[in-house]
């Protein structure tokens, strides 16, 4: 229960951080509308390459998105000094992780609800009837890029170039998440069924399960540095 206790406070203060500032959230979905304009002049809407390449570009503005939001999830502590307080109080490191890796989870899913009407806009595609499988898409992507995101976050926060450390140690880990994403979300782009695109998912379940099991794990000596 204390696990439990302790786990919803730390989230509920970087919520309420979050909402009196709205800094973050406004701040990433900017970054990946501007993706989605600059890729909206390359491409005619609605024809064939540009749907084909649809996903990808969603994707490029969810990651950079992502990118910005994570390297921003540990800065108010470390203004404040506020890491520092809470590694000397009896939380456990566990819990600290799941903390902010709810909120980046949170941040990034909103941020990516909030870019997809207008990508569906720009690019003059119908996704009314394809979004619970977007969703299902975006959740267990978004999952595995901040459980990973989380975890390098806490890694480069000490760092005097942690805008350049972040993307460096976490683009390359998190290449077969975004790849997946991109494959599943063409293929229900395309109209496939979930059935086809059920082996991406897997995929991505593993990933998650990977990435939360061994970060969860490792935490501890992370930020202990």
């Amino acid at each position: 229960m204390g696990f439990l206790i302790q786990l919803r406070v730390l989230l509920w203060k970087d919520l309420l951080s979050e909402l009196r500032g709205k800094e973050l959230i406004s701040m990433m979905a900017f970054f990946g509308l501007l993706v989605l304009v600059i890729f909206n002049f390359a491409f005619e809407p609605g024809s064939a390459e540009a749907a084909h390449l649809g996903s990808g570009i969603l994707w490029v503005a969810f990651t950079f998105a992502g990118v910005l939001g994570l390297n921003r999830s540990f800065l108010l502590e470390k203004e404040s000094e506020g890491l520092q307080g809470l590694l000397l109080s009896p939380v456990d490191r566990g819990v600290l992780y799941l903390g902010k890796l709810g909120g980046n989870f949170l941040f990034m899913l909103l941020v990516e609800a909030l870019i997809l009407p207008f990508f569906a806009l720009f690019f003059n595609l119908d996704l009314w009837l394809l979004l619970p499988q977007l969703a299902l898409v975006a959740i267990l992507s978004t999952l595995g890029f901040t459980a990973v995101g989380t975890l390098f976050a806490a890694m480069s926060a000490q760092a005097k170039s942690r805008e350049l450390l972040l993307p460096t140690l976490l683009l390359p880990i998190v290449v077969p998440v975004i790849v997946a994403a991109v494959k599943s979300t063409g293929q229900i782009l395309e109209g496939r069924p979930l059935a086809e695109v059920a082996q991406w998912l897997k995929l991505l379940l593993a990933f998650d399960l990977l990435y939360l099991v061994v970060s969860f794990l490792i935490f501890e000596y992370v930020v202990e540095e």
